[in-house]
């Protein structure tokens, strides 16, 4: 299984890129992961952005109108994802003005964070959290209990 999380933007905020880093480093142990940053522009330039980053991977956008999961069953879609293709999945996160229509329109799946609208950063440390929950619930570790 290869991970990456594509995401718009670059985080500034010096603690909540602490806190992501700390989450790509627990990840690792477990999986690939690719943390790529694409600059802003256009919904036509952010959707081609993305396809380069993702390369092969299977593509899930992140959008609050996607489908809702509680972390065991995020945990089961990637592992269901992972088995597919070539086991590589990019979850791509949209800029301060989320993802538009032809970004959108590129991923295989369209999950929800929450309905709830969430600052791209954040969104980002959430995402991250929850890939890794869902390691140590795909392996039957405390955490993710």
């Amino acid at each position: 299984m290869k991970l990456r999380v594509i995401a718009v933007g670059r985080v500034r905020e010096k603690h909540v890129r602490q806190a992501i880093d700390d989450y790509r480093e627990r990840i690792k142990h477990y999986v690939g992961l690719d943390e790529v940053e694409i600059s802003d522009g256009s919904d036509d330039e952010v959707a081609e952005r993305t396809k380069k980053a993702a390369k092969e991977a299977t593509i899930v956008t992140l959008d609050s109108r996607g489908q809702s999961m509680d972390s065991h069953e995020f945990a089961a879609f990637v592992e269901r994802l992972a088995r597919v293709d070539k086991g590589e999945i990019a979850f791509v996160i949209g800029g301060k003005e989320g993802l538009g229509p032809a970004s959108l329109r590129q991923g295989k799946h369209m999950l929800s964070l929450s309905q709830m609208t969430l600052p791209h950063r954040i969104a980002r440390l959430f995402l991250m959290e929850q890939l890794y929950r869902a390691m140590t619930i795909l392996r039957g570790e405390p955490y993710g209990l």
